[in-house]
């Protein structure tokens, strides 16, 4: 799932550092052709990785401009290719050779150890040298009006290689996940800044830190979401900048799917709530016993148009994001180049008008929060978890 499908996974990032002002697309293109995917097809290593185009994923050069630039965005795709081995197929052929080489030595009762080894490498790198690499492929997008870069994909470990895999191809940035407590700051001014910085007083400046003792932002957004839903208007208007207009109204709300976590003696313990719900009463009971929300479906709905998205309260990472549909007319490619830049263009709108919705939301959530009348809304919440 890309960012050019209408359902995908996104995570987001801030750079930090200042990239060159003066050509600043071709430092790019050079820089990612530099990091450029290498094939494995005609060699045996058993992993490649690197860079190539959003429109071809064959293509790791990046010397034409227009082949990775689209207006203010900069786009580009993490290639990563792979041979494995499936553990019983190199399980049965090691066996083999075992058995074959004592045939070839009666005077051994087993293999010696040091020749097991040698036998194991040896049947890996034969079963290895035929097997075919499995492309991967994962989407990004680099705002340059921002300094926000889109990752397609939430793997943690294919997140911790592409965030090495960017810092190193350009030089001097770096990025920085934009978890609950980052994405606060850049949507709050300075009087709330403050507010939100002295809400834990625990100074956290790492941002493993910060997403630690701030994990309580995630749960009391989905948690005040959900009383939402049930008690009072799902109705807000729009206020931050992006595709919709300032005080368009739209609808949120949360349904279908919550995950709850909390700490048992046997560990962290989670509970999923599945299909549609009445009452969130099965919510409200793991609640009441100490657990907190952590992952939930949002729905967006604005006029004709409806997005929906798995989002993650720890990391705030939208997962399984449904944006409107938008897609190639299939009668109409006399021009194959500008039906793929306007379907580009779409999707980017329909996109960061989702986005836009969720940061408009979290900003009403949060001058409730750190406002004076957050202490009177928890009363209200409290007292709807307990008549549940």
């Amino acid at each position: 799932m890309g960012l050019l499908s209408n359902t995908t996974s996104l995570c987001q990032f801030h750079i930090v550092g200042t990239p060159p002002t003066d050509d600043f697309f071709t430092w790019a293109g050079a820089r990612l052709t530099a990091q450029g995917f290498r094939s494995i097809d005609d060699c045996a290593d058993e992993l490649s990785m690197g860079w190539v185009q959003l429109d071809d994923t064959r293509d790791s050069t990046f010397e034409v401009r227009d082949t990775f630039q689209r207006d203010h965005y900069l786009t580009f795709t993490l290639r990563r290719d792979q041979r494995r081995v499936p553990a019983a197929l190199l399980r049965a052929h090691f066996e083999q050779a075992q058995r074959e080489f004592l045939t070839a030595h009666p005077g051994l009762q087993r293999v010696p150890k040091q020749k097991k080894a040698d036998l194991r490498e040896a049947v890996f790198a034969k079963l290895l040298a035929r097997t075919l690499p499995a492309p991967a492929c994962y989407d990004v997008l680099w705002d340059t009006r921002n300094g926000v870069v889109t990752f397609a994909n939430l793997g943690g470990k294919m997140v911790d290689t592409f965030v090495e895999l960017f810092k190193k191809t350009f030089d001097g940035l770096r990025l920085v996940a934009i978890h609950p407590y980052a994405r606060a700051e850049s949507l709050l001014d300075a009087p709330l800044q403050h507010a939100l910085r002295a809400a834990n007083g625990s100074g956290a400046t790492t941002e493993l830190d910060l997403i630690r003792e701030y994990h309580w932002l995630g749960a009391d957004f989905l948690l005040w979401l959900m009383y939402q839903t049930m008690n009072e208007s799902s109705s807000y208007a729009v206020c931050r900048p992006g595709p919709a207009t300032v005080g368009e109204g739209f609808v949120a709300y949360l349904n279908d799917r919550l995950q709850l976590v909390g700490g048992g003696e046997a560990g962290a313990q989670k509970v999923t709530v599945a299909g549609p719900q009445d009452s969130f009463r099965e919510v409200c009971v793991a609640l009441q016993s100490g657990k907190q929300m952590a992952e939930a479906l949002l729905y967006f709905e604005k006029g004709e148009h409806q997005w929906k998205l798995t989002l993650k309260g720890t990391l705030f990472q939208f997962a399984s994001f449904k944006a409107p549909s938008v897609r190639l007319e299939r009668d109409n490619l006399t021009d194959p180049d500008s039906e793929r830049e306007a379907l580009f263009y779409e999707r980017m709108h329909v996109m960061e008008e989702g986005l836009q919705l969720f940061d408009s939301l979290y900003r009403i959530f949060l001058e409730l929060r750190l406002g004076t009348s957050w202490a009177a809304v928890r009363q209200r919440i409290d007292a709807w978890l307990a008549a549940a």
